[in-house]
């Protein structure tokens, strides 16, 4: 290939023929919007640091999602706020917590739209990490019992899939067994197999489900970001333990990541374009630094280009309304 023979720049001259050699492609079927359920009545409070994106009592919940069903985007992944936090994450796995009760009412009144729960206790305890403590270190073992015990109180009320992000040795056998006991066979699990300690996550934790940590961090648990090789272990053992989908979190930053998992195993992957991403595109939009519309699609056509299957992101709304315009939906 030799210049004038070939002239690379001839497949980009016009909109239509990019759009005729384009590799990669964003799709509403990619899409998955992360919500955040609180108790009460006729609640819709606006997140701070994820604007657009809200704090829902379940009768508001239902008028966003049957929005989020009409802009024809297939998933929701929900977050509960509970009403009271302890050190054993009580309302985790109480069969008559937010979560449950918002699951029930989303599958009645929408059941097309798949409900993923999110597995975790971090926004469930008073010191904001993912399960028991024991000597200020979470304790594993024990945490896996509440872990299962989670998953069962979701499905039965009535998840299409279970998320856990707790980043746990052993959460996918022990979920995978707790439903196959339980009859649950066709349950998915997407696990947050690759999940890194990361800054990315602080408006999340901030002001979407207030569990900033009491002392000291998560990096006993959640993966040091200078490693790869260990994302492929965490991968390959949570699809050996029955993950359906693997998830790599956060997204941006980890794209070599991406496409390793994809390469190497070829499943179903996920990224999750976290709050620090949104927060940051946001808060750059809002000052006129970048044209924040552009670098979301950036940003998400960059994790497909990577080897991401789906994308959870709190731009999900914004997206399928602007693909819709363009005629662009699946």
């Amino acid at each position: 290939m030799e210049f004038p023979t070939t002239r690379m720049r001839r497949t980009r001259q016009t909109e239509t023929i990019r759009r005729m050699v384009r590799e990669s492609r964003l799709s509403i079927d990619d899409l998955i919007y992360p919500m955040f359920v609180v108790h009460g009545h006729n609640v819709k409070s606006e997140i701070k640091s994820l604007p657009g994106n809200y704090h829902l009592s379940i009768d508001r919940l239902v008028e966003e999602c049957k929005k989020i069903h009409d802009l024809m985007i297939p998933a929701v992944l929900l977050f509960g706020l509970p009403e009271l936090k302890d050190e054993m994450a009580t309302e985790a796995y109480d069969p008559n917590g937010i979560i449950p009760k918002a699951i029930k009412v989303l599958k009645s009144e929408i059941p097309d739209l798949m409900v993923i729960a999110d597995v975790c206790f971090c926004e469930y305890t008073n010191h904001g990490h993912c399960g028991i403590l024991k000597d200020g270190y979470l304790e594993n073992d024990l945490t896996l019992d509440l872990l299962r015990k989670s998953t069962l109180s979701y499905v039965k009320a009535g998840a299409d899939m279970v998320a856990p992000s707790c980043m746990l040795d052993g959460m996918i056998k022990t979920m995978r067994e707790a439903l196959e006991e339980h009859g649950y066979h066709k349950t998915l699990i997407m696990s947050y197999a690759a999940k890194y300690a990361s800054s990315l996550y602080n408006p999340f934790f901030r002001h979407g489900t207030q569990s900033v940590v009491a002392f000291g961090d998560k990096k006993t648990y959640q993966m040091d970001y200078a490693n790869s090789d260990e994302a492929v272990r965490e991968v390959a053992m949570d699809i050996a333990e029955g993950a359906d989908i693997v998830m790599v979190k956060p997204a941006i930053t980890y794209l070599d990541v991406v496409y390793r998992v994809k390469q190497e195993f070829g499943v179903p992957v996920a990224v999750y374009n976290v709050s620090g991403e949104y927060a940051m595109i946001s808060c750059a939009g809002r000052q006129e630094l970048i044209d924040a519309d552009a670098v979301m699609m950036e940003f998400l056509t960059s994790y497909k280009r990577a080897g991401a299957d789906l994308i959870l992101t709190y731009f999900a709304k914004k997206v399928a309304r602007m693909l819709n315009e363009q005629g662009v939906i699946r």
